[in-house]
Parts: C-alpha cells; structure tokens; sequence
C-alpha cells in the first residue's frame, strides 16, 4: 500500500506542473500525520501568468481558502494588504519550509522547494503543521450538476 502511494505521489508530481486546466478544480490541503485540514479550497497558480497575479488584488484570504503556486521557490508580498502563512513544498508535498504571518513588503524563499502554499495567517499554528510533515493535495468533488 505504501508503495502504491509513494508511485501515486511521484506521478503527481509529474504531472500535476503540466497540466494547468486540471489544476483549475477546487483542491483540499490535509496534514494526515496531524489529522488536519490545512485548506478546503485551494486555487493553484501554474502558468506564469497566474504565478505573477498570485493574491495581489485581494483583500484577503477567508478560513479555508489558499493559493497553491507550482512551481515555486520564493514568494513577495509587495503590495498584500494582508498578511500570510507560507508552507514550502518539495516535489513529494513534504514540508520544507514555514513562515507564519509574513506581513507586506517582504520577501521570502527556499531553493529545496517546488512549490508554496500561501495561507491565512495563523492556519500553521491552527493546524500544528511541522517541517517534514507530508500534506495530500487532492480535488475536491464538485456537487451533482456543478460544472
């Protein structure tokens, strides 16, 4: 069973950067070592364009709500009006790097990582994730008749 996860997790990760319109499906973050949920609807930010637009423009990110950015090594908040939990990844989704309420105006990075989570503040601490913890990023199902 374990490897048939580890192969599962691979795959993603290969294929998950190449195929965008995928990625446009609403997404759920859990921390299975944890028993928490990180995030319920995750946006992903795969092209270049949506890399660049990340949040800015918005005014927040409400409970639940995050922005998956792949790939990724650094982000900026130059111009947020808010603050943000950054959670790095490595290409197996597991935890490299975390900074809890990165205000506006700074900037932070990790070259071990493939992509960052971007959060609300305060989600790290809300949901005990650790450096080395391994998060499941999976779709989450549309309602009957959504489309």
């Amino acid at each position: 069973m374990k490897e048939q996860q580890s192969i599962l997790r691979a795959l993603r990760a290969w294929i998950i950067p190449r195929h965008a319109a995928v990625l446009d499906a609403r997404m759920k973050v859990t921390n299975p070592a944890r028993g928490t949920v990180l995030a319920t609807h995750l946006e992903t930010a795969s092209t270049g364009e949506r890399r660049r637009k990340g949040l800015l423009g918005r005014t927040g990110l409400a409970h639940g709500e995050g922005l998956w950015i792949v790939p990724c090594e650094s982000v900026h908040t130059f111009f947020m009006r808010f603050a943000l939990d950054l959670v790095y990844l490595d290409r197996r989704q597991r935890v490299r790097k975390l900074r809890s309420a990165v205000g506006p105006w700074r900037v932070s990075a990790c070259l071990s990582a493939h992509s960052v989570l971007e959060l609300p503040a305060g989600t790290i601490h809300a949901t005990q994730t650790q450096r080395g913890d391994t998060l499941e990023i999976e779709p989450v199902p549309m309602p009957d008749g959504a489309i």
